[in-house]
């Protein structure tokens, strides 16, 4: 689909896209595309180097939901925003950084579970036995 074609109905598999590896990638890539629209840029679906399986607000919105049930906090949100700007995750071996990585750690582990659940990044076997394990369909159950 040509970039310019802003306002004609997309097809249902204009979704399709590469996954992120992990939550981290994904949430580096929102700040690098948020940053870039405060600087002016205009975002387009699809018009990138990587055709990705969602836009820059999809991320948000998890984020958002997230923090509305409070599964983030305001100090995750702090660190997200902190070391997302930096493009670089808190160093575990920086005393300085310790409680910023553990809450580095929490968040895009909670971030990574939703975003997995809609496609955003790629699931791991990690990940799918976490879901596995949170919806009671872990080994040894009937």
């Amino acid at each position: 689909m040509p970039c310019h074609a802003r306002f004609l109905p997309r097809p249902a598999d204009s979704r399709l896209g590469v996954p992120f590896e992990t939550a981290e990638a994904a949430w580096f890539w929102f700040v690098a595309a948020e940053t870039a629209r405060i600087d002016g840029a205009r975002f387009e679906a699809a018009c990138g180097a990587v055709a990705r399986p969602c836009e820059p607000v999809d991320i948000l919105r998890v984020v958002d939901r997230l923090y509305r049930n409070r599964l983030l906090l305001p100090d995750h949100l702090r660190v997200l925003r902190h070391y997302g700007l930096r493009f670089m995750p808190p160093d575990v071996d920086r005393p300085r950084e310790r409680r910023a990585a553990a809450l580095w750690a929490q968040a895009l582990e909670r971030l990574e579970t939703s975003l997995v659940r809609k496609g955003i990044v790629a699931a791991t076997a990690s990940t799918l036995w976490e879901n596995a394990r949170n919806s009671g369909l872990g080994v040894g159950h009937a």
